[in-house]
């Protein structure tokens, strides 16, 4: 299985690290420290020093009840990092839902456009179809980020989300867009509850039935921060480092070919292992 981006061919018979730079003041696992450009690219340059595959630059936050952003202050967030990072000859993803943001990043060689919405927004497909050669990732939302948190969903979760990614995928198709540039994106945390969330993990391996490469993105959700929550204290975040390893090997081992994490270090080692034991599972 491969994944077409703008200028990459990735190869996903190995599960990639994509390593999350937030250029906002306000995300909810690390606002406000890498919002200035230096600070950014330096974390930038030290995930791929830490084993990171992809970069995933965002500069609006989609954490529970954040407010929308304006294109004038994205724009100016996302452009001068993407201007340097191109440079660095590594696949670079930009996580926006505006097809003018999306078309600005294009128009500097991005390779990938990682979106919550799932290219819903009015515009944002004929962008994709048109570019002709970017990645894209498509991922499932319940509502939107400042509601979603309070209209969670209900049913059974598997069936809404696969349901849901498989409409999104065939509109693209139906565009002309190659198959090998999509990825899937179940969504954890955007609108679900805890119990869903781990539905998802437990059954994750049904989405690849729908015939894409699958992303995880656990990593310092707040699902995790819940279960390790003692006398009712929830940690914060950053604090939430091994069980987001822990959930990303097991996003891996249930197929899942990339995972969007912070802690790239620790996930690459953790990997390590998990290739280690997957080299021995031969057919008897």
């Amino acid at each position: 299985m491969r994944w077409k981006t703008t200028r990459f061919d990735l190869d996903l018979s190995s599960p990639l690290v994509m390593g999350i730079v937030n250029i906002t003041p306000d995300s909810f696992s690390d606002g406000g420290h890498h919002q200035h450009l230096n600070a950014a690219l330096q974390h930038a340059e030290r995930l791929l020093k830490d084993g990171a595959d992809i970069l995933d630059v965002g500069g609006e936050s989609t954490r529970p009840g954040a407010e929308p952003l304006s294109l004038a202050q994205e724009l100016a967030r996302v452009l001068p990092f993407v201007q340097e990072a191109v440079r660095w000859q590594v696949p670079i993803s930009v996580d926006t839902y505006k097809p003018e943001v999306m078309q600005a990043v294009l128009d500097r060689e991005v390779d990938i456009i990682n979106d919550v919405w799932a290219l819903r927004q009015p515009g944002a497909e004929q962008v994709i179809a048109g570019h002709g050669g970017c990645g894209v990732c498509l991922m499932h939302m319940q509502g939107d980020p400042k509601t979603m948190q309070t209209k969670r969903m209900s049913g059974d979760v598997l069936i809404e989300v696969a349901a849901f990614l498989r409409e999104r995928s065939l509109a693209l198709l139906d565009l002309g867009v190659d198959s090998q540039r999509l990825l899937l994106d179940p969504g954890i945390g955007f609108g679900k509850s805890i119990e869903q969330n781990f539905q998802l993990l437990a059954r994750q391996a049904e989405l690849l039935r729908l015939g894409f490469p699958l992303l995880a993105g656990w990593s310092r959700k707040s699902s995790l921060g819940q279960v390790l929550a003692i006398d009712g204290h929830v940690p914060e975040p950053q604090q939430r480092q091994v069980a987001s390893v822990a959930a990303a090997v097991l996003a891996v081992d249930r197929g899942a070919s990339v995972v969007r994490v912070h802690d790239v270090k620790e996930t690459v080692e953790a990997l390590k292992v998990w290739r280690a034991m997957s080299a021995q599972l031969r057919p008897i």
